[in-house]
């Protein structure tokens, strides 16, 4: 079973339906009895850092989450659920991030010919063997949306990058602990691919 953590974030539903066409069994769920139960648990979301934060404590999901790594349960956060991860975010200065990650969200620079938000498909560069990515294509495409971007601190947990305007951090992975900046509920059969490998990995702790 398949936990989606609900926290009134936004895209939450088109995770849902993406793991219902790979025939997965799913549950959108704030219930940590229930998370803690799941196989897997996804932390999706679109929005702001500090608000998704502030309604991470608001229900009481901050210490469920990271008793989820604890447990070595496959944990992946999704777009604004990657960046959560981290320490902090310049979009919300003050604002401390889950910390379960080491690294800083920052803006992208203003560049001529780049438009901020990043919007549409953009090419990955695989490095340092992301399971997530096993029989994904070098430079395939997968679909970014976006105002901030991962500057991890730890570089060999970077899997996958892009560049629009900077180099982004676009997926890391440390022991159970995922995260995609793009969105592999949208980015077609790669993600689908992408998606199916995370759910079949095993939970360390069944």
């Amino acid at each position: 079973m398949i936990a989606i953590i609900d926290y009134d974030a936004g895209n939450i539903k088109s995770v849902e339906k993406a793991m219902q066409q790979l025939g997965q069994q799913v549950v959108l769920t704030r219930d940590r009895s229930t998370i803690l139960g799941a196989d897997h648990v996804i932390l999706p979301g679109v929005g702001n850092f500090g608000d998704a934060m502030e309604k991470l404590k608001k229900y009481e999901l901050i210490d469920v989450i990271k008793e989820v790594v604890e447990r070595k349960i496959p944990f992946l956060g999704i777009c604004l659920g990657l960046q959560l991860l981290f320490e902090s975010s310049e979009e919300s200065p003050g604002v401390e991030g889950l910390g379960i990650l080491k690294g800083q969200i920052v803006r992208f620079p203003n560049r001529e010919g780049f438009k901020i938000p990043h919007m549409g498909w953009n090419s990955l560069h695989l490095q340092h063997f992301g399971r997530l990515f096993a029989g994904i294509p070098e430079q395939s495409y997968v679909y970014f949306v976006h105002s901030y971007y991962l500057k991890a601190e730890e570089e060999n947990i970077v899997k996958a990058t892009t560049d629009y305007a900077s180099l982004v951090h676009a997926s890391v992975e440390r022991d159970n602990v995922f995260g995609c900046q793009f969105h592999p509920e949208k980015s077609s059969e790669i993600g689908l691919r992408i998606l199916r490998n995370f759910v079949e990995l095993k939970r360390e702790d069944a």
